[in-house]
């Protein structure tokens, strides 16, 4: 477990997994920029962090350019045609299973925000890179192998019986009744045939080419509602982000169906508080934090859903005046009521930035610890299952429909000061991420902690853990002292210890530029992570 920290001019890449952040780097070194080493670090992460993400999962791109202009990649699959509410009911379901073919409802769109990520580069920053070559280091270690971690074969042990749904996913990721030990060489021999077929036909054939006939027949076959059709369908999305002022700068985050307007409703509520000075050991600061992200889930609860379907009221939710308000209902010495509050999901999270100071804030994810637990056939992909989230209340706002986007944990936020990038900046944690990026960047931003003490200090989330159907608490990892624990209680939080590193604190990373344009970025020890520069 250890949290490093590195500096450049010239470029820098923060991610969760060692192998990953080297390859970001090496594209950087060769003069590549930050969205052509982002599509390189992401699919080596699919790779080496199966358990986290994979091509048959989602992601999302924050991007901005040296001039300070930002947009989004919007990658939230689609629910299938046949995906309905009477198509679960006659199946005997009273809800969509959290696992197995009938959770994988959704079409995965990675590949698709890689496309357009490519096109982006070639066509807008004069990128030079070929997409064989972006998605090279990746196959290569898929073909040849690595030394797996801890994480994947500890998935497997924590929810084998909701992963043995299907066999062939077994026999991929838990060979002879086994599981990936760390340290052993892990080779996946489907997925290098994939990742050659992608790399040779490009984006476009994970959906509409001979690969994408392959992927739709392999989910039919192991149960699935999508087809081959679904796929064909969809396109990914360039989108214009939401933003909100905090503290002479601009916070920059993704649209619905993202839980973006939540990051930025939390911070916002924060930005009406005085942090300058606080301890952030504190109960205090906790104590904040905790009801901020109360008052923004019960908004997110009322209104997040996909935008194309519900109407949301994003001028009036994001407004000085609204996030005034919802300030104002904070007691800073007594706790709220507490609400069903975030559940965990397994993703990764990964920043970059270019020697032109051009950024970009990714994340990628299969929704929880491998998704669905469903595997595309013989492709080696691994699906998600993000449309478990869907609800068959017709008067919800996330209400399953055909084609329709499912509200969405991830978000990639960025932070500008006088019109240019200063933060790059995110997390994994399903449910958790605003939380755990607020406390990140406000440990960093307003208190002005080192990246590295600011990841490496522990962490609290109001939420439960998978599976947990008991009350929603305010856990906090075992390293506050006790006199914390007890004040929060008295407060009336609900509180409960974590172990000292926790991955359901998430593994963020942070990226900060300074004036004179040197990089500084950390990553978190709780991840298998690296920060490197060029």
């Amino acid at each position: 477990m250890k949290n490093d920290i590195a500096s450049s001019r010239e470029g820098i890449v923060t991610a969760p997994h060692h192998l990953a952040t080297r390859a970001g780097r090496e594209i950087l070194a060769r003069g590549g920029n930050a969205l052509e080493a982002a599509i390189a670090t992401g699919a080596v992460l699919t790779v080496v962090y199966p358990h986290m993400n994979s091509i048959g999962g989602d992601a999302f791109f924050m991007v901005g350019d040296a001039n300070g202009e930002c947009s989004g990649i919007d990658g939230a699959g689609a629910a299938g045609q046949a995906c309905t509410i009477e198509a679960y009911r006659a199946r005997g379901h009273a809800a969509i299973p959290k696992r197995g073919p009938l959770a994988a409802n959704t079409v995965a769109g990675m590949v698709a925000v890689w496309g357009e990520a490519y096109r982006q580069s070639r066509e807008e920053w004069g990128g030079k890179f070929s997409w064989e070559a972006l998605l090279e280091p990746a196959l290569v270690l898929a073909r040849d192998g690595f030394e797996v971690t801890a994480g994947p074969g500890a998935a497997i042990d924590a929810y084998r019986d909701a992963l043995s749904q299907s066999q062939t996913f077994m026999t991929n990721f838990a060979p002879d009744g086994g599981v990936l030990a760390a340290g052993s060489l892990f080779r996946q021999s489907a997925l290098a045939q994939t990742m050659s077929e992608l790399a040779r036909d490009g984006a476009d054939s994970f959906y509409r080419g001979a690969l994408g006939k392959r992927i739709g027949d392999g989910l039919q076959r192991e149960g699935s509602l999508l087809n081959a059709d679904d796929l064909a369908r969809f396109h990914c999305r360039r989108v214009a982000p939401l933003s909100m002022p905090y503290r002479g700068g601009q916070l920059v985050n993704m649209p619905p169906p993202t839980v973006g307007m939540t990051a930025l409703t939390i911070l916002g509520i924060l930005a009406r508080f005085d942090l300058t000075g606080m301890d952030h050991m504190s109960a205090a600061f906790i104590h904040l934090h905790a009801e901020a992200a109360k008052l923004a889930h019960a908004v997110r609860d009322q209104y997040l859903g996909d935008p194309d379907f519900v109407d949301i009221p994003l001028k009036r939710l994001l407004s000085a005046e609204f996030i005034d308000k919802l300030a104002s209902r904070i007691t800073t010495q007594r706790a709220a009521p507490m609400t069903d509050g975030p559940t965990p999901g397994d993703t990764v999270w990964f920043g970059l930035m270019d020697a032109q100071r051009r950024s970009v804030s990714v994340i990628q994810s299969v929704c929880w610890e491998y998704g669905s637990g469903v595997m595309a056939g013989d492709t080696g992909i691994v699906w998600h299952n993000r449309g478990h989230g869907f609800s068959f209340d017709e008067k919800h706002p996330n209400v399953l429909k055909p084609g329709k986007r499912p509200s969405h944990t991830l978000n990639a936020p960025l932070y500008l000061e006088n019109g240019k990038t200063r933060v790059v900046y995110g997390t994994m944690g399903g449910e958790a991420q605003p939380q755990i990026t607020a406390a990140t960047f406000t440990r960093m931003h307003d208190l002005g902690l080192p990246l590295d003490v600011a990841l490496d200090a522990p962490r609290w989330v109001m939420g439960r853990a998978w599976g947990d159907q008991s009350p929603t608490t305010l856990k906090l990892e075992r390293r506050f002292s006790q006199q914390v624990f007890d004040e929060l209680r008295e407060m009336g939080h609900e509180v409960e210890w974590f172990e000292p590193y926790s991955d359901f604190m998430g593994h963020a990373g942070l990226i900060h530029i300074d004036d004179e344009g040197v990089m500084t970025a950390s990553s978190d020890p709780r991840s298998d992570g690296a920060a490197l520069g060029v």
